[in-house]
């Protein structure tokens, strides 16, 4: 997730485009994946029609606008739901127990506060083989009156940061084990169990340039490594 604002944002992900993907949860996560995402973007997605059970792709925009929402040019459009309020905050709740979807991602971006520094220090997060991985999520329609356009959106559900990611910051998304991701869209109102920390192990993470705070800079170089100093790390 990357928002314009470096200060206001919580984790940032590197997300694929449209071609090479298939219908299959599973073979989502087969192919590299291309760009940097941020809010207000359309991101594939994958859902499950719970009508006819085919699972499918389809670009959703990142902020959800709730069902209840009179005018969407005003308030508030998460990116973020707490696993822990996840289902009981209005906004969320219906989503969650009958709109879950999975966001195919190969990493995400945290920024770690330095004491004394304005600027945050910005951290690339991984799999350590370097495969993609799939993000919990839930996503929302709603319909224009005016117009009759249905706007679909999401966003995406964060857990506790696991030990790794803790050193930076305290909070990472909800990543999903492979053999989760036919529960996690089927039609189980609250899988609330698969809202946990993924394993640090499988993960690695790494300090990166703060090239990465405009989104203007998307190209493969915002990734290297660089050395921090002792007061940055």
């Amino acid at each position: 997730m990357r928002a314009s604002d470096p200060e206001q944002r919580t984790i940032a992900v590197r997300h694929r485009r449209r071609h090479g993907l298939t219908r299959q949860p599973h073979a989502q996560l087969s192919a590299p994946l291309e760009r940097c995402a941020q809010p207000c973007h359309e991101l594939l997605v994958i859902r499950r029609n719970h009508q006819t059970g085919q699972v499918s792709i389809d670009p959703l925009r990142w902020g959800l606008i709730p069902n209840r929402c009179k005018d969407p040019s005003g308030g508030r459009k998460p990116i973020n739901a707490k696993c822990e309020t996840v289902d009981r905050l209005p906004t969320f709740a219906d989503a969650y127990r009958r709109r879950r979807c999975i966001v195919p991602v190969d990493g995400f971006f945290e920024w770690k506060a330095i004491k004394g520094q304005k600027a945050k220090q910005p951290y690339a997060i991984a799999m350590k083989d370097g495969r993609p991985f799939a993000v919990g999520a839930l996503w929302e329609n709603w319909k224009d009156l005016a117009s009759g356009e249905w706007i679909r959106t999401f966003a995406i559900i964060t857990t506790d940061a696991n030990e790794l990611v803790a050193e930076i910051h305290n909070r990472m998304p909800l990543i999903l084990r492979p053999d989760d991701y036919t529960r996690w869209l089927s039609d189980e109102p609250d899988p609330s169990d698969l809202m946990m920390p993924f394993p640090s192990e499988p993960i690695r993470m790494w300090s990166i340039s703060t090239r990465v705070n405009k989104p203007e800079n998307d190209d493969p170089s915002i990734l290297e490594q660089i050395e921090l100093t002792t007061t940055a790390a």
